[in-house]
């Protein structure tokens, strides 16, 4: 069972067509984004249940839901064979603990055009409502593939024609002065210890953000931002 909570969250749900068993709204909300969540979920057959709050509370294990909490079945993840034929870019994920983090880089990924998000099954967030609410509705549209082993998923991409291109801070190059072959496939490592050492094995090549200051390091949902637009940059500008 998952999880919804959120207005957005749930907008994007109900509008993308998942299956949803209820909606709940808490008592005394209202508003022209409640309604919105209303109307869609009868023109879907969704029951609506008016609860007071404390119960959204309760499902939500939170109260920051916005007074809109849904309940549906457990997200499905894709297979690495279901990844979009013609996907520009893809991003591989190795080992983010944080599912804010996972959910915003979601969220970042399906903003700048990527066609799919690759995390691995151990040692990594999974898709959860703190992971879909962070992703303000990204995973209705964006495939996450679960794969069993990383190294493995990152030597099918090469198959497929995939161009590897691991973040790392002491990579030799600057991701602003990186040529982008195409498609594209950047892997971003976890927040404690960065890429595996035989995930950067596999990496075509390893770039670097410059940094001022002291501080060694950007969080990697913001890391991901960076790079990520600036291949969507170069995509729009031709290059």
């Amino acid at each position: 069972m998952a999880i919804l909570s959120g207005i957005h969250t749930v907008l994007e749900a109900l509008k993308s067509g998942r299956s949803l068993d209820r909606v709940l709204v808490a008592r005394g909300a209202g508003g022209a984004r409640i309604q919105e969540v209303v109307d869609l979920c009868r023109s879907a057959s969704v029951p609506v249940r008016f609860e007071p709050r404390a119960a959204l509370d309760r499902l939500a294990s939170t109260s920051a839901h916005q007074g809109v909490v849904a309940v549906g079945a457990s997200h499905r993840y894709a297979a690495l064979e279901e990844i979009p034929a013609g996907a520009g870019l893809v991003v591989v994920l190795d080992g983010i603990m944080d599912p804010h983090n996972l959910g915003a880089i979601l969220r970042t990924a399906h903003c700048a055009g990527a066609g799919a998000v690759v995390i691995p099954e151990r040692r990594s967030a999974g898709i959860t409502d703190a992971t879909a609410k962070a992703a303000a509705g990204a995973l209705e549209h964006l495939p996450v593939v679960r794969a069993g082993n990383l190294n493995r998923a990152l030597d099918f991409l090469k198959e497929k024609g995939f161009w590897i291109y691991g973040l790392d801070e002491r990579g030799p190059a600057c991701y602003d002065q990186t040529d982008y072959y195409s498609p594209t496939a950047f892997v971003l490592g976890g927040e404690a210890r960065g890429l595996h050492h035989q995930v950067k094995e596999r990496c075509d090549v390893l770039v670097r953000i410059p940094l001022s200051g002291k501080i060694p390091s950007l969080n990697v949902s913001v890391a991901a931002g960076v790079v990520l637009f600036e291949w969507k940059r170069r995509r729009s500008a031709g290059g």
